[in-house]
């Protein structure tokens, strides 16, 4: 440990990055972000080859903590926030020096603070991220069995309550799931979290601690505990370990007692900007293009969870001007934006999508995001409004682009205000991204040659994940966006006034050299960004 290294320098010593990569990393990193997160999240290096690069030029092992056996009696000597927001793990005493896992052996400050604070020398493995905050999550949190038992022994029965409710919690912020589904059983209760769109069970709590977990969920959420036969809707701002969240809450009565389910929004990551959203180079400048209009309609559809609430606000947040006045009416107002006016609606009380949109108009905008057309009413009166020079956001759940205008003409709009109003049409799906550290090539199938060949893309290798410590044996990590977007010019107007078929709409669209939603999601298999299986899964027509 007597010479200290810089990360850089031991990367670019093993030839994993360049320097001008490392100077774009320091320049553009947040201010406490360190070097190594900071090239990751750019894609220049991966988890393993940061991991292999420290084990060898520093010769410090690297652990999996799945399997590692964890000497809990050494978890008293670091305080399970440290633990967190160093990324740290505790794991046995050995002739009197301290092994640690790290996620980061170079940091000396948090090395020398321990020594001190331990009295013991430390010897540091490494760990990955996601192996860490697992066993802080495994060790730290008790035991469903442990939460048992003190609830027998202890008068205080809030206290096991609030500590299941904080580890449930806490995994799934650690999981990166979107969603936490609290099942109850006829036996017990299952808790299930969505990750990467898939739902999976992580859990089985007992069915006596079923209503005490639902009244502390209903308490945090400002709900009514004593109305259990009705479902109800409540919101939590809280901070999960170190992350700031905001917690949506759905309760529904089922037969076996209340369900709940609590949508997850990391506020770190929340907002995001265009350029992150997985535009392909030519669908990102349609796009910028579309919504830099002064006046008309743009349109987001895909089905439910598709994405298209983030690409709204990454939107608006890229129009965010001091000049411009934009007003929003949603269900519910999802993130809250500095310089926008957010109206929530409440049809308890009458305030529609289409009564919110009327009073807007009222008030002087010049760009309105309306969350979602689901009537006529807020379709014409959304309609009228791009019309009048406004220019409207707003999305619908359709297939794909093209079926958007049957759509709003289905709803009883009137051809010539649709054709009039549409700017574009932006169709977009979620597609799980394959895990850079266990990635690997093989060749494509006849079928998959196929595919590729009638969208004019030769391809030679695809690829497929094997699963890692990385991605939970999962073989993906994260997700990323296809898209495909239609401008309407007057050609595709004219032809649609003209009662067109919309098969000669989409050969006339792609002649202008429209990208299909097959034709993006097959250049990000390309890309090695995610596999065949997944745009498979997605359904979208071959």
């Amino acid at each position: 440990m007597s010479t200290r290294k810089r990360l850089g320098d031991l990367l670019q010593d093993a030839g994993l990055v360049m320097e001008e990569q490392v100077k774009e990393a320091l320049e553009n990193k947040k201010s406490d972000q360190k070097l190594g997160d900071a090239l990751l999240e750019r894609g220049f290096i991966t988890e393993r080859q940061l991991i292999e690069v420290l084990e060898f030029q520093l010769g410090i092992p690297h652990v999996s903590l799945y399997q590692y056996p964890v000497d809990e009696q050494v978890l008293g000597y670091i305080s399970k926030e440290m633990a967190q927001q160093n990324f740290i793990m505790p794991l046995t005493i050995k002739d009197n020096s301290f092994v640690i896992a790290m996620k980061d052996p170079m940091d000396y400050y948090i090395i020398d603070d321990l020594e001190m604070a331990t009295g013991f020398s430390i010897s540091p493995v490494i760990a990955t991220k996601n192996d860490i905050l697992y066993a802080i999550n495994k060790y730290y949190f008790k035991s469903n069995s442990e939460l048992e038992v003190e609830m027998g022994d202890n008068d205080d029965e809030e206290a096991p309550v609030i500590r299941l409710l904080d580890r449930i919690l806490n995994t799934g912020t650690q999981l990166k799931a979107s969603d936490i589904h609290i099942d109850p059983q006829e036996s017990n209760v299952h808790v299930r979290y969505r990750i990467d769109g898939r739902l999976q069970t992580e859990n089985i709590i007992q069915k006596e601690m079923q209503n005490s977990i639902t009244a502390r969920i209903k308490i945090l959420a400002d709900m009514n505990i004593t109305q259990t036969r009705l479902p109800q809707d409540g919101r939590i701002k809280m901070k999960v370990g170190t992350t700031p969240v905001d917690l949506r809450i759905s309760c529904l009565p089922t037969v076996h007692g209340e369900k709940v389910v609590i949508r997850i929004l990391d506020l770190n990551n929340a907002l995001m900007q265009l350029s992150e959203l997985n535009f392909s180079k030519e669908n990102h400048r349609k796009y910028r293009q579309l919504i830099s209009q002064p006046s008309g309609l743009v349109l987001l559809t895909g089905p439910t969870g598709s994405g298209k609430t983030s690409t709204l606000y990454a939107s608006i947040n890229f129009l965010n001007q001091e000049m411009v006045n934009i007003i929003t009416v949603e269900d519910p107002v999802e993130f809250q934006l500095e310089g926008i006016n957010q109206v929530q609606t409440n049809s308890s009380i009458g305030l529609t999508f289409a009564n919110g949109l009327r009073s807007i108009l009222r008030q002087d905008p010049n760009i309105i995001m309306v969350g979602e057309v689901r009537d006529q009413e807020t379709a014409e009166i959304a309609i009228r409004a791009s019309l009048t020079g406004h220019f409207v956001l707003s999305t619908l759940h359709t297939n794909s682009a093209i079926d958007t205008v049957p759509r709003l003409i289905d709803m009883g709009i009137e051809p010539y205000l649709v054709v009039s109003a549409l700017n574009g049409i932006v169709a977009q799906r979620l597609v799980r991204k394959i895990c850079r550290d266990c990635r690997t090539e093989r060749e494509p199938t006849e079928m998959e040659k196929e595919i590729f060949s009638s969208h004019n893309i030769e391809m030679d290798t695809v690829y497929y994940a094997k699963g890692c410590n990385s991605c939970h044996q999962r073989g993906y990590r994260g997700r990323l966006a296809v898209h495909e977007v239609l401008v309407i010019d007057d050609k595709i107007k004219s032809m649609l006034l003209n009662k067109k078929s919309l098969a000669e709409i989409q050969g006339y669209a792609k002649e202008q050299g429209m990208e299909f939603l097959m034709q993006d999601g097959l250049e990000k298999v390309k890309e090695g960004l995610t596999t065949m299986e997944e745009m498979m899964q997605v359904s979208i027509s071959l």
